[in-house]
């Protein structure tokens, strides 16, 4: 049987697109020469500083983009003309909720607008328009328009151009740059994807954790052995609490917690690997020399931050937080552990399982931060420190010397 092959269509024959309407410089640009820029406000300037090169009158330039982050609603980029740098402002959840944000363009474009064209050099005193345009045109701005750039699933930001020429932007002007949106919109959902992995990892494993994760230690058992400071925290009475107080108020008071202990952790340096229910696991690697030292500021500022959130508890009139801390130095396993399909990036090994003991300890001694002498010695601090003797601690052979910070 012989197999008859159908002729390629001919050039004529084949079906005919509708973008780009003109081949252009920029949209070459995006397409082809951008692969090796990671960062969408670099993206931006460069773009810009081409079209004006080009003859496109653009004097200002934004990108608006809604990230997953736990701090940020959002952000925005921001060019204009004579910035070698793009500048970068986040914007905190309810902004949305604002009369200066329901009345902006960019709430138009969220709200379904498939474009805003404002022409600002026609703008009279009292003619019921946004004061975002009264703010262009004082800058001199003539015409701005904003645009939708739909990335995948529904998801819709925005990019927007502003002109400075008079008369704003001719229509051949407007057909240039819509033309680079479907390009811009790829370039920009890449790079947005890419900071919102990183942002996503930063925030569930910490930025060391992140960056091992990103660099391809995905797989179980990779990982490595670090030296490394070790502090792992517990709230006390936090199931009486969860039991007698409303959902959202032990949250509240979870979270303020958190917030007064963790904060002082990694502005000293340290990296918080995990939240255990209401407990925190967090290394100081002693890869940087003042580690220790580093490790015991952040938990004199973390009782400085307790003390002031336990003022506000009271006020509010609710309870009042307890804690224990527990400190060890030593060798721990980092990397990746569990099963195959659900991993977790942690430390684990005999030292973690001293800080462990240590911060169970508190609740018999009574004393909310406990030490042990291999981590005391290392920093130095013997003379400073209250020794409370040898203990046994479960699961040990042998008792380990504790140490406490002085009563004051």
């Amino acid at each position: 049987m012989q197999f008859q092959s159908n002729p390629a269509p001919q050039p004529s024959e084949l079906s005919v697109g509708q973008w780009p309407r003109q081949r252009t410089a920029s949209l070459d640009w995006l397409v082809n020469e951008t692969r090796n820029e990671r960062y969408i406000d670099n993206l931006l300037v460069q773009l810009c500083d081409r079209l004006r090169d080009e003859g496109i009158p653009v004097s200002r330039a934004t990108m608006h983009f809604r990230t997953h982050h736990p701090q940020w609603l959002g952000a925005r980029i921001l060019w204009q003309t004579g910035m070698t740098e793009a500048k970068i402002t986040t914007f905190d959840y309810g902004i949305e909720n604002t009369p200066q944000f329901l009345r902006s363009p960019v709430n138009e474009i969220f709200s379904g607008a498939s474009e805003v064209r404002k022409d600002i050099e026609a703008l009279r005193p009292g003619d019921g328009h946004a004061e975002f345009y009264d703010d262009l045109k004082r800058e001199g701005v003539t015409e701005y328009i904003a645009w939708p750039m739909e990335h995948t699933l529904g998801k819709r930001h925005i990019v927007t151009f502003a002109s400075d020429r008079p008369g704003g932007f001719l229509e051949e002007h407007v057909d240039y740059l819509k033309d680079l949106l479907p390009a811009l919109t790829l370039v920009t959902e890449i790079r947005l994807k890419n900071i919102m992995a990183r942002t996503l990892l930063q925030t569930y494993v910490g930025p060391h954790a992140s960056e091992q994760i990103l660099a391809g230690a995905t797989t179980r058992g990779s990982g490595a052995t670090v030296e490394a400071a070790i502090l792992i925290c517990d709230l006390r009475d936090f199931t009486t609490i969860s039991d007698h107080w409303p959902r959202d108020d032990v949250i509240e008071l979870l979270n303020g917690y958190f917030d007064a202990m963790s904060e002082p952790i990694e502005k000293h340096g340290g990296e918080i690997l995990k939240f255990m229910g209401d407990g925190m696991l967090a290394i100081f690697p002693l890869s940087n020399a003042q580690a220790c030292e580093n490790l015991l500021q952040a938990i004199k500022t973390a009782e400085a931050s307790m003390v002031e959130l336990n003022a506000e508890n009271k006020r509010k009139g609710r309870e009042v937080l307890r804690y224990g801390i527990g400190v060890h130095v030593g060798e721990v396993m980092y990397g990746n552990i569990g099963s195959r399909r659900r991993l977790d990036f942690t430390v684990i090994g005999p030292a973690v399982n001293v800080a462990s003991r240590l911060e169970s300890l508190t609740k018999e001694i009574k004393r909310p931060v406990l030490l042990s002498r291999a981590f005391v010695e290392m920093a130095g601090q013997e003379d400073e420190m209250d020794s409370l003797g040898a203990f046994p601690l479960r699961g040990l052979g042998e008792p380990v010397d504790v140490f406490a910070f002085p009563l004051k």
